[in-house]
């Protein structure tokens, strides 16, 4: 039997400066947010909630300008979908944020399914365009939480048009 080289394993224990930093290099670990620094910062997010249809219009305009190139430039669909992908991943995030998470929940789904590695035929394109259309719903209707009945409806038309194309 061979002899077998001894390994050395060496383990690094990092301070977590973290909370230093969060307290100002104070050090103090016991920080607290200033009641009023909470109620302005509250403030500033249901303005930003207000205006968020308004702006994510844009982004699903970009969305849909990127299905537009898939269905009339079907050799370059993988850029296409890259781009949609970027653009799904950018969205996760928002919806949630600003009272909208049938917006989280569709760019999830839009963003897992975009993947250029997958099939890129006209049926994919077709659930692209799924997406799209129920995200363009949620705005323009302003649909806010789970959107209770019409929320309901468009999650399972969504469901229902993915289980039509999809192969």
């Amino acid at each position: 039997m061979a002899d077998k080289k001894k390994i050395s394993v060496r383990f690094y224990r990092f301070k977590n400066k973290l909370k230093e930093k969060t307290a100002g290099l104070g050090g103090d670990e016991n920080v607290e947010i200033s009641p009023e620094a909470l109620a302005e910062a509250e403030a500033a997010l249901a303005d930003m909630s207000e205006d968020y249809p308004d702006w994510v219009s844009g982004t699903i305009d970009k969305l849909s300008e990127q299905h537009r190139n898939c269905v009339e430039n079907a050799d370059k669909r993988k850029e296409y979908f890259q781009e949609i992908r970027e653009i799904a991943h950018d969205m996760k995030g928002q919806g949630g944020t600003f009272g909208y998470p049938l917006i989280s929940a569709f760019s999830d789904g839009l963003y897992g399914f975009a993947d250029s590695r997958g099939k890129l035929t006209d049926d994919h394109v077709e659930i692209i365009k799924a997406h799209v259309d129920a995200m363009r719903a949620v705005i323009s209707n302003r649909v806010k939480g789970d959107g209770g009945e019409i929320g309901a409806e468009l999650t399972k038309g969504l469901e229902m048009a993915i289980a039509k194309y999809k192969v």
